[in-house]
C-alpha cells in the first residue's frame, strides 16, 4: 500500500514539476538556480539588454558616414534580418532551455564527435562579448553622465565641467561596481528594477519620440530624413559610397542584438521551453519599433548637421545626440532643462541595460565554470546559499570589465574596440548553433513547443551569413587614414584572444573538456 501511494505522489510531482525544469533534468541537469522568474519578468531583462537607446552614442559617427537615408532605412534593413537570427534562436531555446545557452546548445547540435570543440569556441566568444559588453554600456553610461554634468554646469560654451579621462573612468567604474553589487542579491531584485526599466524605456522612449519633434522650433522635412544620402570624407577619410553605408550600418548591427538574455535566464523561469522564445521575439518586435521611432526623431530635429560636430558647440562635440536635443530645448525655451531630463532617461535606460548585461554575463561564466570549462571552475561556480546567484562569477566580470576600460586614460578609441570585440563575440557566439543546427540530421533533434519544421534550413541560413556579414563590418577600420589614434584595435585583440583560446583547446583543453557536464544521470531519460 505503501508503495502504490508513493507511486502516486512521484507521479503527482512529476506533474507538477516545471516542463522547463523537466526538459533540464532530461538534459543532465538538477535545478540549482531558483526558478521564480515570469514572463514579463523574463521579457523586462531581456529588453533592457537590447535597450531603446543603445544606439545613442553611435548615432553621430553612422550619420557622419552617409548621411540620414542610409542610417534610417539601414534599420529597416537590419531588422529584417534580426528577425531571421532571433527565429532560429527560438526555436533551439525551446529545446534547449538551460542558463548555458548557446555554447550548450551547440554542444548537443553539434554531435558528440565535433560538440566539444564547437561548444568551446562557442562559450568563449559568448563569455567575451558578454564582458566586453559590460564595458560597452559603462562606457555609454558614462558619456551621457559626462553630457548631463556639462549640461547642468552652463555647457562646453558658458564654461559648464566637461569630464576629464581620469573622471570619465571613475565612472565608467562606479557603474560597473554598482552592477556587481546589485546583481549579489536575488535575481528576483534585477527582474523588479528590470520591470521598472522596461516602463522606464517605453514611457520615456514614447515622451522622447513624441515630444522632441514638438518643441524642436523647427524640423526637417521628410526628403531630408529618408532620401538624403552625404558622405564626409573630408572628416572620416572615407571616400567610397558602399564602405560609407556599411560603417552607418554599424549603429543598427550593435543596438539590435542581446535578445538571447532570455536563454541565459531559462533555468530561473517558468516554463522556460515556452518562455525563452517568446521573450526573444517580444524583445526584437518592441525594440524594433521604438529604436527606429528614436533615430527618426533625433533625425527629424537636427538644426545644422555640419554643427554636430563642432567640439566648440554646446555639447564639445561628443555626443550627437545630446547636442539635437539641446538645440531643440533651447531654441524654444532658451533653457537646457528640458535636455537634462531626456538626458537622464537615457542615461537610465544605460544604467538598467548594463544591469542586465551584468546578469548574463555572469549566467554564462557560471554555466561554463559548472562544465569545468574555465580555470578555478570550483571557486567561480559557487551559489549564494540565500540568494542563489552565481556571486562569484558576477563580481569575475566586473572586474575584468573593469580591467578593459582601463585604456580609457590614454587612448581614444578603445570605445571603438570594445563595442567591435562586445558585437563580434556576442553575435559571433549566435552563428555556431545556428550553423550546427542547420547542417545537423533532422531525427537528432529534439523539437520544444516552438519548432520551425521544414522552414529551419533556410531561416538558419540567412541567419548565418546574415551574423558573418556583421562581424566582418565589425572588423573594419573606421576612420582613415590608418593610424595609431584611429586604428580599431578589435581585430588585434581579438585575434589574440581567440589564438590563446584554440591554442588552449589543442594543447591541453581538448584532453579534458569535453562540453557540458552531466550533474544527475537520468534512467530512460531522452535527449
Amino acid at each position: 500500500m505503501g508503495s502504490v501511494e508513493e507511486h502516486i505522489s512521484m507521479t503527482e510531482g512529476a506533474v507538477r514539476m516545471d516542463s522547463g525544469e523537466k526538459r533540464l533534468n532530461e538534459l543532465g541537469y538538477k535545478q540549482e538556480l531558483r526558478r521564480e522568474m515570469t514572463f514579463f519578468k523574463t521579457l523586462a531583462i531581456t529588453f533592457c539588454s537590447i535597450a531603446v537607446f543603445s544606439g545613442t552614442h553611435l548615432y553621430g559617427p553612422s550619420l557622419r558616414y552617409a548621411g540620414p537615408a542610409s542610417l534610417i532605412w539601414g534599420w529597416v534593413v537590419v531588422t529584417f534580418f534580426t528577425w531571421f537570427v532571433g527565429i532560429a534562436l527560438a526555436e533551439i531555446c525551446s529545446s534547449f532551455p538551460t542558463t548555458g545557452s548557446l555554447y550548450f546548445w551547440t554542444a548537443h547540435l553539434a554531435g558528440p564527435r565535433w560538440g566539444p570543440f564547437a561548444s568551446w569556441c562557442c562559450a568563449w566568444l559568448e563569455a567575451i562579448g558578454m564582458i566586453f559588453g559590460i564595458g560597452a554600456q559603462a562606457y555609454s553610461g558614462s558619456q551621457a553622465l559626462q553630457m548631463i554634468i556639462l549640461l547642468s554646469t552652463g555647457t562646453n560654451k558658458g564654461g559648464g565641467y566637461f569630464a576629464p579621462r581620469s573622471v570619465f573612468l571613475c565612472m565608467y567604474m562606479g557603474l560597473t561596481i554598482i552592477w556587481a553589487i546589485l546583481n549579489t542579491f536575488a535575481l528576483n531584485v534585477i527582474a523588479y528594477l528590470s520591470i521598472i526599466s522596461i516602463w522606464w524605456q517605453v514611457i520615456g522612449g514614447l515622451v522622447v519620440v513624441i515630444m522632441l519633434p514638438l518643441v524642436a522650433p523647427t524640423t526637417q522635412s521628410a526628403s531630408y530624413v529618408f532620401t538624403h544620402f552625404e558622405t564626409a570624407p573630408e572628416a572620416t577619410g572615407v571616400s567610397s559610397k558602399p564602405y560609407a553605408v556599411i560603417l552607418s550600418v554599424l549603429l543598427s548591427n550593435y543596438s539590435l542584438y542581446g535578445f538571447d538574455t532570455a536563454a541565459h535566464l531559462t533555468e530561473e523561469t517558468k516554463g522556460a521551453d515556452k518562455t525563452g522564445p517568446m521573450a526573444i521575439l517580444s524583445s526584437i518586435g518592441i525594440v524594433s519599433v521604438f529604436g527606429w521611432a528614436y533615430f527618426l526623431a533625433l533625425t527629424f530635429c537636427i538644426r545644422d548637421q555640419s554643427y554636430l560636430y563642432d567640439p566648440n558647440n554646446e555639447t564639445a562635440g561628443a555626443l550627437v545626440p545630446a547636442q539635437i536635443i539641446y538645440d531643440a530645448f533651447y531654441g524654444r525655451y532658451q533653457s537646457s532643462t528640458g535636455a537634462i531630463v531626456f538626458l537622464c532617461i537615457i542615461w537610465g535606460s544605460y544604467f538598467f541595460c548594463g544591469l542586465s548585461v551584468t546578469a548574463s554575463a555572469a549566467r554564462v561564466v557560471y554555466a561554463l565554470s559548472r562544465d569545468k570549462g574555465i580555470p578555478f571552475s570550483h571557486f567561480w561556480r559557487r551559489i549564494h546559499p540565500k540568494h542563489k546567484v552565481p556571486t562569484n562569477a558576477v563580481w569575475l566580470c566586473a572586474a575584468i570589465g573593469i580591467i578593459i576600460g582601463l585604456p580609457i586614460l590614454k587612448i581614444d578609441v578603445i570605445f571603438t574596440a570594445i563595442i567591435s570585440i562586445n558585437t563580434i563575440g556576442w553575435v559571433g557566439g549566435y552563428a555556431v548553433p545556428i550553423f550546427a543546427r542547420l547542417v545537423m540530421d533532422e531525427e537528432n533533434f529534439k523539437p520544444g513547443p516552438f519548432y520551425l519544421g521544414r522552414a529551419r534550413r533556410p531561416i538558419c541560413l540567412v541567419a548565418f551569413l546574415w551574423i558573418c556579414y556583421t562581424c566582418s563590418a565589425f572588423l573594419l577600420p573606421t576612420l582613415y587614414p590608418i593610424k595609431w589614434s584611429t586604428f580599431n584595435y578589435a581585430p588585434v585583440a581579438l585575434g589574440g584572444a581567440l589564438t590563446v583560446i584554440l591554442l588552449w583547446w589543442f594543447l591541453d583543453a581538448r584532453k579534458w573538456f569535453k562540453g557540458p557536464v552531466r550533474d544527475i544521470d537520468i534512467q530512460n531519460g531522452d535527449i
